[in-house]
């Protein structure tokens, strides 16, 4: 009786946990199997019972913390990234909740260990347990094989349903295939035929400038207003702009660097993902930079990193970056220490742009230039832009949105646009007769937009939380369209960027823009057959390897 009486308690809790009638009884399922294989070591069907509910629990916890943080649900292939830095990063930016978090857990161990000492109940025989669990077994196995299960396999960006999307994972071969390997879970098996060669449209090709802007989002899309000099940076009235699906959310920048460069969705790759600076480097041989090489390019990354910072100089020397300039490596008057204390932009986007004049000055090659900024990185607790600077934007922002974090981003915001005010007029004036086509993007949003669309009520869809911004600039180039552009995954960006500059696409880049029409402005989450079986293109001529004994290039 006390343990039909404690499982239906955990099955109520579960319900009120997971917040989804649809997908409880596959919860349930999952909770029963993992209930008979804990008594089958237990003995007693009380402890088995509880223990199951309490890890359920703690599932359902632990995911909804990383729901939080990075708006996915937590799977099994998450695992591996505990041990690739991901603990210490979320205690260095997040300390409040990981003090949580660890609180949570030891209190699931103190409760375990009272569980197995003190409430042991009645024996169960072995024969009946070997029963239960052959029977539970079966009952998960077909419940995974339902059309809720399956949903739940790709609804990661759902905010319900925590510890059955989490059991639903384990049962899931593309999950399983991360481990250790670099995979892609959409490719199709038959390949896709190139597209021919797009000629150029322009005699003289124009330097290209990325600037990816850390944890930039158009505060728009939650409804709060900006200032013209913030509007006119997402949105400039010369240029082409629009909103930015990536894959990411609230961290993880190199995911969003590794698709507009290589033309290829992060989240292909699963949780192998999070490591494709140090897993991919080697493997990708079809890029951004080297499509722009083979057409008589340099190409140059600025990274406000040092260059010790993860894989990154390994990593965008193995796609075809030749210079790779590093914070800790900026010629006087630049100073990296003095840059560290707040990642200004002001003084970044300056020593950008004269990396960028010492290089063209005397050289008429065209020039690729990437660069990649840190200002608006979280915690937005701290105050970074000193008091009495940007007062105006901090007061405007405090009074559309009296969040602290929000007033914070905005006036970091604020200075940002302001700063490449200036920086944008400088390359117009030094350069007035060359030809330069600027892209601007976010590379994700901040933690802070959850607090946001939760104060707001904002009622978006899902995947709202991976929407930032793009916007295309042009100096001496007469025929950039202004206005509006079409909503683009990032994946697509690079693409579009070489088709905005006038350039000639290769059979490669040329496919890819043949995709637009088919993803529009999502690409993995796209369910397009000829994505796939581009996909599969791209592995048979050996331009993604796959190969498990693929040894990174050093």
């Amino acid at each position: 009786m006390i343990s039909i009486l404690v499982l239906v308690a955990a099955v109520a809790i579960l319900a009120l946990a997971e917040r989804s009638v649809e997908h409880l009884p596959f919860a349930v399922a999952a909770l029963l199997s993992n209930a008979a294989l804990l008594l089958l070591f237990l003995g007693d069907a009380e402890r088995a019972v509880l223990l199951s509910g309490m890890l359920a629990v703690a599932i359902a916890g632990i995911s909804t913390v990383k729901f939080n943080h990075s708006a996915l649900k937590l799977t099994v292939s998450d695992l591996p990234l505990a041990f690739a830095g991901t603990v210490p990063f979320f205690v260095l930016q997040y300390p409040r909740m990981m003090l949580g978090v660890l609180a949570g857990s030891a209190l699931f161990a103190f409760a375990s260990i009272a569980v197995l000492l003190y409430a042991a109940g009645s024996p169960v025989p072995v024969g009946f347990r070997i029963l239960l669990l052959v029977m539970a077994l079966i009952g998960f196995a077909g419940a995974s094989g339902s059309k809720a299960a399956t949903f739940l396999r790709r609804a990661l960006t759902d905010g319900r349903s925590f510890y059955a999307t989490f059991m639903a994972s384990l049962l899931d071969p593309t999950c399983w295939r991360q481990f250790g390997a670099l995979a892609l879970s959409d490719i199709a098996d038959e390949p896709l035929p190139l597209r021919e060669a797009t000629p150029a449209r322009v005699a003289c090709p124009p330097d290209i400038i990325v600037i990816q802007h850390e944890s930039v989002f158009d505060p728009r899309i939650f409804g709060l207003p900006v200032e013209p000099v913030v509007e006119a940076f997402l949105s400039p009235s010369n240029g082409e702009y629009g909103r930015l699906n990536v894959d990411i959310f609230g961290g993880g920048s190199w995911q969003s660097e590794f698709s507009l460069l290589t033309g290829l969705s992060s989240a292909s790759f699963g949780s192998s993902a999070y490591y494709l600076f140090k897993k991919g480097a080697g493997r990708f041989h079809s890029s951004l930079p080297r499509s722009l090489a083979s057409l008589g390019y340099k190409t140059t990354l600025v990274s406000s990193c040092r260059r010790s910072f993860l894989d990154y100089d390994k990593f965008y020397s193995s796609i075809g970056v030749d210079e790779r300039i590093f914070v800790d490596e900026l010629p006087p008057p630049f100073e990296a220490s003095r840059f560290e204390t707040t990642n200004s932009d002001a003084m970044f986007l300056h020593a950008v742009v004269d990396a960028y004049a010492k290089r063209v000055a005397h050289d008429p090659a065209p020039r690729f230039l990437y660069a990649l900024t840190n200002f608006n990185h979280g915690p937005h607790s701290r105050q970074l832009v000193p008091s009495g600077q940007f007062e105006t934007e901090r007061a405007f922002a405090r009074e559309s949105c009296p969040d602290a974090a929000y007033v914070e981003y905005y006036t970091r915001l604020g200075e940002t646009a302001s700063a490449w005010q200036a920086q944008r007029a400088r390359l117009a004036s030094s350069f007035p007769d060359r030809p330069v086509l600027i892209v601007h993007y976010g590379d994700h949003q901040p933690v802070l937009t959850k607090k946001l669309d939760r104060q707001r009520k904002h009622q978006g869809a899902g995947r709202d939380a991976f929407g930032t911004f793009y916007a295309i600039e042009a100096l001496n180039i007469p025929d950039l369209r202004p206005g509006r552009g079409a909503d683009l995954d990032i994946a697509f960006l690079g693409t579009v960027a070489l088709q905005r500059a006038g350039i000639a696409l290769d059979p490669i880049f040329a496919t890819r823009a043949s995709l637009l029409d088919d993803c529009r402005e999502a690409y993995f989450a796209s369910s397009s057959e000829r994505k796939r079986r581009f996909h599969r293109t791209l592995v048979d001529l050996g331009l993604i390897n796959l190969m498990p004994n693929a040894r990174p290039a050093r």
